[in-house]
């Protein structure tokens, strides 16, 4: 049982797209915007005690930010960290709820 700060800390968004749209309509499969020092069993906790839902595996995958530039002036977005989470069959998140 890890704590809801814990949670949070490790769990920062679900990321929403068209590929992440069709991965959860093919093969039940969420996308999360995790921090940068979370591990697998981590993100299967986090998402297992907020969600109460069986994960079946999860895959961790760190983004390189981009170079952009703003005005003239060169810039680098940041490096993040998102995980690929597949939950057991007939298992589901509601991803698009408004809070």
């Amino acid at each position: 049982m890890i704590s809801n700060e814990k949670i949070f800390a490790v769990l920062r968004a679900p990321r929403v797209s068209e590929k992440t749209v069709r991965l959860q309509e093919l093969s039940n499969q969420y996308v999360f915007e995790v921090s940068n020092d979370a591990t697998k069993a981590d993100v299967k906790a986090a998402v297992e005690q907020l969600f109460d839902v069986k994960v079946e595996t999860v895959n961790v995958v760190n983004v390189k930010g981009k170079n952009k530039s703003f005005r003239n002036r060169a810039g680098r977005r940041g490096d993040w960290r998102k995980a690929y989470v597949r939950l057991a069959d007939g298992q589901a998140i509601d991803v698009s709820a408004k809070a």
